[in-house]
């Protein structure tokens, strides 16, 4: 069974204008010390992601939002994927997730079909 299929939707916040100079652990108005601010918008730093997207040669601009919604959407993806291979390393009592976790989730549910043979 999917952990994707009874999931509620959660709101993803999008950073106001002039937010995207945020460093890591400020707050979206960038006040404050870093750390002392609410979660950050994103977990993955935005610098990789973008580092990542302009190594593709098809790729000559990339803005901060277009960035981040990447990140927000890599990291939601990997959240669900855990998820899912969390329940199969469950059924072995397991609190580890191992690879064999992984194949099974992706052979399981229908979202990740894409990723059949990535791992091989």
């Amino acid at each position: 069974m999917a952990a994707a299929a009874g999931a509620v939707p959660v709101p993803v916040p999008v950073p106001a204008a002039g937010a995207e100079a945020a460093g890591p652990g400020e707050d979206a108005a960038g006040a404050g010390p870093p750390g002392t601010g609410p979660a950050r918008l994103a977990r993955l730093p935005l610098a990789r992601v973008k580092a990542l997207v302009k190594a593709d040669p098809d790729v000559s601009l990339a803005s901060q939002e277009a960035v981040f919604v990447l990140a927000r959407a890599t990291e939601l993806f990997v959240e669900t994927i855990a998820k899912d291979a969390y329940v199969y390393a469950q059924q072995g009592k397991r609190k580890t997730l191992q690879r064999k976790d992984l194949d099974n989730a992706i052979e399981a549910i229908d979202e990740f079909a894409f990723l059949e043979g990535t791992l091989d």
